[in-house]
């Protein structure tokens, strides 16, 4: 049997045990069910999952509206529970999946019930379809032992139930009596639950196959970068109940940045409607239906170079990655193999080893060729190509950009390398794809860094600046955030000269294995005398998986087990053109 195969067995076996494929959907959990993993977004901007609290004695969900005074009574009740309790005794968590709510109704309804803990936004409504959430004001009392739902009901038997879990009694806890509230304004209205009946009757043929033919074969393909090819509906079937979750924990797609916060081109995220229609699909059964098998039938080639052919592809020196350990940076100088200078407009790596090259930095200048810097570039001689790393593919610089690469330059790579147990040699290249005329512009990069970052052990929550003011008028084309394993959330803030503040990108969730740049769908003009403020925050608890040691004070470090606080811009110079060209650029 063919490994593949064998691979689908198992899934497929996996699936079934789950109860996802052939079986309806359980729309309500009852006490001793398994509640499944979630991540949402709060009304603050932050992220939070379920999961991530395995270490406390019991979780409290609570459905939450705008409108409920009940919900507003419960969740202060619980709150003050949660504050009376040790830290690793009680997690709080309100989900809002009431579609009459928006972001601002949430806000308000914080403010005025003076509550600390984020309400978490369902905007697709799947989390508080499966939990059961039909009324605000119920609670969900889980036990992270094993994730079973204990109690399902009202505040006064949620306080006997986590005196259960956590062993305090509930006498000794603070309860808050929750003011009756006007039923029909606690209730939350679900119209897929009623339309249920009808998800066995969505497409695959022509709904779901197509979604992701458009949002997920790119990666998800025979030599692309997902860990499994959506070849064809078996396929699909068989890893359903995994494209469930990493759907319900915001894994995939791979996007991460705060859908109220500016608009980007190149964003990957499904809607609320894609949503909901994959899961509904999913929770049905993965129904096969009528149709043809787009996926099957796609023969689409998917070349080499993601922008065709570069004018030049340059192979960057091999390096021997051995098998465990830490390997240092390494810096890797080719000369430009161009006689005469050169405009690129874009750049492309094609990694030797994706399992061990974690990212690429490229630049360019001068040699050093005295002193403790020879063999490295000479500060300020030179400029950027850009670079590679997790899920990148190459795109072209902004219209009518590019950058200077002098016929005399030396090209610089420096090369992470992470061990994966087993040796291998990585041979990778870039590709430059040159104009045939001087663009209008130079693309030039703005770089916020902070080396004195200190991050104390065991902190969860811990965050430090970069800061620049800008001496001339900018137009912003992109923004890149870069931590590591314990970066947790980033953002960019625009302080203008006159007082005004402005969010260009928030990141809730930064995610170490995908490597975002950020290209903002309109550029964004910055004045002169503009500050930019680039925030980042760190976890480094224990309960962060990916935390190499939570014992640990974290300083700055090239090596993934220390940090950084790195931020990247990509802009061009407004003052070249004068008032025209500012006003061009608004």
């Amino acid at each position: 049997m063919a490994y593949r195969d064998m691979v689908l067995r198992a899934v497929m076996h996996g699936a079934l045990l789950l109860g996802f494929v052939g079986t309806p959907a359980v729309w309500a959990l009852e006490v001793g069910d398994r509640v499944d993993n979630f991540r949402l977004m709060d009304h603050s901007g932050g992220s939070s999952e379920l999961y991530y609290f395995a270490d406390v004695k019991a979780v409290a969900v609570m459905a939450h509206n705008s409108r409920c005074a009940q919900a507003a009574g419960t969740a202060q009740g619980l709150q003050a529970l949660q504050n009376d309790l040790a830290a690793d005794h009680l997690q709080v968590l309100l989900v809002n999946s009431d579609l009459l709510d928006r972001r601002d109704d949430i806000l308000g309804a914080v403010a005025a019930n003076a509550l600390q803990t984020p309400v978490l936004m369902d905007t697709t409504q799947i989390i508080g379809e499966s939990l059961g959430l039909t009324a605000a004001g119920e609670v969900l009392v889980i036990d992270p032992k094993g994730w079973r739902l204990a109690y399902r009901g009202d505040i006064g038997g949620a306080h006997q139930a986590i005196a259960q879990l956590t062993g305090v009694s509930a006498s000794d806890t603070s309860q808050s009596a929750a003011p009756v509230g006007d039923a029909a304004n606690c209730t939350i209205d679900y119209p897929e639950i009623a339309d249920r009946s009808q998800h066995a009757n969505i497409s695959y043929a022509e709904t779901i196959a197509p979604m992701l033919a458009e949002n997920c074969v790119s990666c998800h393909r025979e030599g692309g970068i997902g860990p499994w090819a959506m070849s064809d509906y078996n396929m699909v079937r068989g890893f359903a109940p995994m494209i469930r979750e990493v759907v319900r924990t915001q894994r995939m797609p791979p996007w991460h940045a705060d859908p109220h916060v500016g608009s980007f081109s190149n964003n990957r995220s499904l809607s609320d409607a894609e949503i909901r229609t994959l899961v509904h699909w999913i929770e049905a059964g993965a129904p096969r239906g009528d149709g043809a098998d787009l996926l099957a039938a796609m023969k689409r080639h998917w070349p080499q170079w993601a922008m065709g052919e570069p004018d030049v592809i340059i192979e960057i020196p091999p390096e021997q990655v051995p098998a465990t350990g830490v390997v240092d940076y390494r810096y890797k100088m080719v000369q430009n193999p161009l006689t005469e200078d050169a405009w690129v407009k874009a750049a492309e790596i094609i990694p030797g080893d994706r399992a061990v090259l974690h990212h690429v930095i490229t630049t360019f200048g001068e040699l050093e060729t005295e002193g403790r810097r020879a063999g490295r570039l000479k500060r300020g001689t030179g400029g950027g190509l850009g670079g590679y790393v997790p899920g990148d593919e190459g795109d072209p610089f902004p219209s009518n950009t590019g950058v200077l690469l002098p016929a005399n330059a030396t090209i610089q790579f420096q090369m992470h390398y992470t061990t994966s147990g087993r040796a291998t040699t990585d041979v990778s290249r870039i590709g430059l794809y040159l104009h045939k005329d001087q663009p209008e512009h130079e693309l030039q990069s703005l770089i916020l860094l902070n080396p004195r970052i200190n991050i104390p052990a065991g902190a969860d929550n811990h965050s430090d600046v970069a800061q620049r003011v800008i001496d001339r008028d900018i137009l912003v084309y992109s923004l890149l955030p870069h931590a590591h394993y314990r970066g947790k959330a980033s953002e960019f803030v625009a302080h203008y000269p006159d007082g005004r503040v402005e969010k260009l990108l928030s990141v809730p969730r930064y995610d170490f294995n995908w490597q975002t740049t950020y290209t903002l769908e309109q550029p964004k003009r910055l004045p002169a005398g503009t500050r930019i403020v680039h925030r980042t925050w760190w976890d480094n608890s224990a309960r962060n998986p990916a935390n190499p040691d939570a014992n640990r004070t974290v300083p700055w470090g090239e090596q993934s087990f220390d940090e950084m606080l790195f931020g990247a811009i990509r802009y061009r110079d407004l003052e070249e053109l004068g008032q025209a060209g500012q006003a061009a650029g608004q």
